[in-house]
């Protein structure tokens, strides 16, 4: 029997965030995770400045290690198949990762006793300490497992889950193919019906390509068609022979679930954190990862309900729409939003800076 402090229940982002931040303090960590590190993990992945700081990690530190860190200087926007709007910043406003990449690099530098290929089969309370594969005995169970991290569905009793995000992406090495896609300016190219976007994301040699939707209906032809739009565009010649993969996630904007129970807290993608407007999920995984420690630490060991709640609080504080239900954009707001996503100031200052940026004021 493996005896810790605390078990987390997932390698990515926010479990590893945690992971380092309490064995700093002297925990005792266990990290498991059903996937074999570096993973096949596709996401648009970008980071700004601010998350870079949040991980105590210094750009060239990162580059150093031979990982993929694409500058990100400006945005393409616009509605699919429209004229389109270029913005351009002064300097740096973000990184793209390859989350392959990233993650591995965060499990390791956590420096802690991972099991990966391990799932979490069974999870029991013995007394005041939880009991997981009958295998590891731990005081605190940390969900870090995205949606459907098995700790999350235990935590709120199989309830039935809200709407639920929908995305399909592709990430491919480029080997000479021509792309129209510049290195440093990602595209965000939105549904006609503001339920979602697609993306093009230059990572050194490789480009990420993905569509999201608020809305599951339709959308294996709402794929097909940003398939061929990026392929008549020139953005993603062979869109349609890449190996596409899908995955589901949970924004805050979309429905709540139960945050912390006793002995156990949610954090990231399987507290439902990821924001509503853009979808970005790493930035939210770490800075609920950074309180979930913090809040374990200034309970001096005591790991009851009451003892977390601190930490709902904050998270309920840092993410307003956590609870409350996204509802689906009308046909008015529709027509607005279209006539809105023209304008360079409101793509600048809302779009690129509120949504997927997150910095206030505009930097120019």
């Amino acid at each position: 029997m493996i005896g810790c402090d605390a078990l987390i229940v997932g390698g990515g982002p926010a479990g590893s965030t945690c992971a380092r931040a309490l064995r700093e303090d002297g925990w005792n960590v266990v990290v498991i995770d059903r996937a074999r590190f570096p993973r096949d993990k596709v996401c648009g992945g970008w980071l700004t400045p601010e998350v870079l700081s949040l991980l105590d990690l210094n750009a060239s530190e990162y580059r150093a290690a031979g990982l993929a860190l694409q500058e990100i200087t400006g945005f393409r926007t616009g509605l699919m198949g429209r004229p389109s709007i270029d913005t351009s910043y002064s300097g740096v406003v973000s990184y793209a990762i390859r989350r392959c990449e990233f993650d591995d690099f965060l499990l390791r530098r956590a420096r802690v006793h991972v099991l990966e290929e391990t799932s979490l089969t069974s999870l029991r309370q013995d007394g005041d300490m939880w009991v997981a594969n009958e295998e590891i005995r731990a005081a605190v169970v940390i969900g870090a497992g995205g949606h459907f991290c098995p700790v999350a569905r235990g935590l709120r009793n199989h309830a039935a889950s809200p709407r639920l995000v929908v995305a399909k992406e592709a990430e491919f090495r480029l080997d000479g193919r021509g792309t129209t896609v510049a290195s440093n300016t990602p595209e965000l190219f939105f549904c006609n019906d503001l339920e979602g976007y697609g993306w093009c994301v230059r990572k050194g040699d490789y480009l990420n390509v993905g569509i999201g939707r608020r809305r599951g209906s339709n959308f294996a032809a709402h794929v097909n068609d940003f398939v061929s739009f990026l392929e008549g565009s020139g953005k993603a010649p062979g869109a349609s022979q890449l190996h596409w993969r899908g995955h589901a996630y949970l924004a805050s904007g979309v429905g709540s679930r139960p945050l912390v129970g006793n002995g156990v807290l949610l954090v990231g993608d399987a507290a439902g954190l990821a924001y509503p407007e853009s979808g970005e999920g790493i930035r939210p995984a770490i800075e609920s990862a950074r309180l979930a420690a913090q809040t374990l630490i200034a309970a001096g060991g005591r790991h009851g309900l009451d003892d977390l709640q601190p930490y709902q609080a904050l998270i309920r504080h840092l993410h307003p729409l956590v609870g409350r239900r996204f509802p689906p954009v009308r046909t008015i707001a529709t027509a607005i939003g279209r006539t809105l996503l023209g304008s360079p100031s409101f793509t600048r200052h809302m779009v690129l800076d509120r949504w997927f940026l997150r910095t206030s004021p505009s930097r120019t």
